[in-house]
């Protein structure tokens, strides 16, 4: 049974950084798969935020590019989420999400395994 479990949301002022962590459980050979962050914010459609593949090929939105960095440590099954300069506009849900396609490009990936998300509220 996976799990990918979200965690480091929370509620900071414009300007401020958060690193969100997403833990695999369950996924057998964790350094084949491409791992992606999504977002959701009320009345708008998932995006894709960002994602790192197993050759460690990252992807990020525009918006983002610059502020937010991806990165994996394979050991740990774990992705990490470093957002720094967070605007209002950062305000989502955000989820992780797995998918054994790992060298394919990360934002076009079909992801088959999905967290169950950690809030974001970026607000002063």
């Amino acid at each position: 049974d996976v799990q990918l479990q979200a965690s480091g949301g929370g509620l900071v002022q414009p300007g401020g950084s958060l690193r969100l962590s997403c833990v695999a459980d369950g996924l057998q050979h964790y350094d084949y798969y491409a791992i992606a962050w999504y977002r959701q914010a009320p009345g708008k459609e998932r995006e894709v935020v960002s994602c790192i593949n197993n050759a460690d090929a990252t992807h990020y939105i525009d918006s983002v590019k610059g502020r937010f960095t991806i990165s994996r440590v394979n050991a740990r099954n774990t992705v990490y989420l470093q957002m720094n300069s967070l605007k209002t506009d950062d305000t989502a849900v955000y989820y992780c999400a797995a998918d054994r396609a790992g060298g394919s490009y990360c934002p076009f990936i079909p992801y088959e395994h999905w967290g169950q998300g950690t809030q974001v509220t970026v607000s002063s």
